[in-house]
């Protein structure tokens, strides 16, 4: 009988392949895109690749809807899917989606591609640029662009920075402001810009109730939270990669 591998058993040895495959590389797991959330988002160089997995426990009820939204956000995508679906994969993805399949092989996972992706030719660069954070932004403008645009919103930025910027310029520039990114002091630039640059003030930090996922806000009404597993390392290209299948 052949092992059921579930999403807990894929992911870290996942991440390990897509470093000796990709080299220089940063993880971003559980990543809010649309309607849906990305299970993995890889940042390279220039571009950023959406990665859905689908363990041998997972169907494809919610498929459709998230293929849908990882087109909209990245340029190149992957399904990495366990054994019980890898002679079907192809049917409800894309052709081109790329495709990981996973096995168990003495006791570990084990990784092939069974097919590489393609640049997806519906992905919105708007909507791209929306996963960066609004001082994120602020930095591209001021590498790129005359004007600052400090007290547009955010949506007006996307535009301004859309209109005048090349996407081969925006890649890169994204990407690096992505391998930058520091979540442990997300709250306090974010504040500091709106206080220095549009006059606003500074957002409240949510309190944690004790032993959930939930946050309590500033105005007492109780959410919940998720939790995002952020992979801060960003490992140097190794000089030999593991040899690929």
């Amino acid at each position: 009988m052949v092992a059921m591998l579930y999403d807990r058993d894929i992911r870290e040895p996942l991440f390990s392949f897509l470093e000796d495959t990709y080299g220089k590389i940063r993880i971003i797991e559980e990543k809010i895109m649309g309607s849906s959330r990305a299970d993995v988002v890889m940042v390279t160089e220039d571009s950023l690749y959406g990665i859905e997995i689908k363990s041998d426990a997972d169907t494809y009820v919610r498929l459709s809807g998230q293929v849908k939204d990882y087109d909209r956000f990245f340029d190149y995508n992957y399904i990495a899917v366990g054994t019980s679906h890898a002679m079907h994969i192809e049917e409800h993805v894309p052709d081109y989606w790329g495709i990981i399949t996973i096995e168990e092989v003495d006791g570990e996972p084990d990784f092939y591609i069974l097919r590489k992706p393609k640049e997806n030719p519906h992905i919105r660069y708007e909507e791209k640029l929306s996963l960066l954070w609004r001082p994120e932004l602020q930095r591209i403008v001021g590498r790129n662009l005359e004007h600052k645009y400090d007290y547009l919103s955010k949506k007006e930025v996307i535009k301004r920075i859309s209109a005048q910027i090349s996407y081969d310029c925006l890649r890169k520039e994204i990407s690096t402001e992505l391998f930058e990114r520091d979540y442990n002091t997300v709250l306090d630039e974010i504040n500091r810009f709106r206080v220095e640059k549009m006059k606003a003030k500074p957002r409240r930090k949510k309190r944690r109730l004790k032993g959930s996922s939930a946050v309590l806000t500033s105005d007492g009404k109780t959410i919940k939270k998720p939790d995002l597993k952020v992979s801060h390392i960003v490992r140097p290209k190794k000089k030999k990669a593991s040899k690929k299948r």
